[in-house]
């Protein structure tokens, strides 16, 4: 091992430490109103035998943008995968600990995760509408799936969820074109439309912007701080500009760890963590 890399593991082994010795120091220098809308205890996840979470304690503050940044590969789509219980779907892959939606535990027995996962809704890093489907049934194919069906209600809700994801003036007169014949950034704000039909409480957005120029990146950059007050929004970035434009909150991760959380401004402006100050002023790897 080489002396940069012996230097890496060895902050972060003492990142780790602190954390823990000060977690309820820290918490109680940020004091949450109310109860979060989501926790996480313990959270650990593995994909066969390797442990790719290591005991993630985290609350999610309710109506806020959470931003959750740090190098690939340092367990960030993993968690937000464990928050609604998508990491069980691939192979070998489980995880332990607990996530508290409201205080319940979604990984307790009797928890249907389907159910849980139309309370904790998904967009992800590549704009996936339905190929085979027009824009409107894009955002009504999980409330058909349900067994609602077409009419008055459901117009509706297509109308209001392509509204609240700032798209309905964009495509109203091109409903019934395929959803893959709009742009990337439009595509995108469609499969945020979709997530929002199914009337959610909590929205994950794995790297949403990735794939999108910047006009498109503004536009649903705008549409996370919009959706905040009515969502409880967790997004995954490896732009800390962006970061620092959208999130209320913001966590670092390192090596599957959590290495600090707070206030976006106070976390960017004045670090608690070594390593946190060294990603983010580029003195990193």
């Amino acid at each position: 091992m080489n002396v940069e890399k012996e230097e890496r593991v060895r902050m972060s082994e003492e990142s780790e430490q602190r954390a823990r010795t000060n977690d309820l120091t820290m918490n109680a220098a940020e004091p949450m109103e109310g109860s979060p809308k989501l926790r996480t205890d313990d959270l650990k996840a593995y994909f066969g035998k390797n442990e790719a979470l290591h005991g993630i304690n985290l609350a999610i503050r309710p109506n806020k943008v959470t931003a959750l940044i740090g190098p690939s590969g340092c367990g960030k789509s993993t968690f937000i995968r464990c928050l609604n219980r998508m990491h069980e779907l691939t192979p070998g892959a489980r995880a332990t600990g607990q996530v508290l939606l409201d205080g319940d535990n979604i990984y307790a027995p009797k928890v249907d995760p389907v159910l849980m996962r139309r309370r904790i809704g998904m967009v992800f890093q590549k704009p996936n509408p339905f190929p085979t489907m027009d824009i409107y049934d894009n955002v009504a194919a999980g409330l058909k799936l349900t067994g609602m069906k077409k009419g008055k209600n459901l117009d509706e809700i297509v109308k209001n969820s392509l509204q609240q994801a700032s798209l309905w003036d964009e495509v109203k007169d091109d409903l019934h074109k395929p959803g893959t014949s709009i742009s990337g950034g439009q595509q995108q704000r469609l499969c945020i439309a979709r997530t929002i039909a199914m009337q959610p409480e909590v929205i994950l957005m794995d790297e949403p912007c990735s794939a999108l120029d910047p006009i498109a990146t503004a536009k649903v950059e705008e549409l996370m701080v919009h959706l905040k007050g009515t969502y409880t929004v967790v997004v995954v970035t490896h732009n800390m500009q962006q970061a620092a434009r959208v999130a209320d909150y913001t966590a670092f991760f390192y090596l599957g760890k959590l290495i600090e959380t707070g206030p976006t401004t106070s976390l960017f402006e004045n670090p608690k963590e070594e390593l946190t100050e060294r990603y983010l002023t580029g003195r990193f790897g």
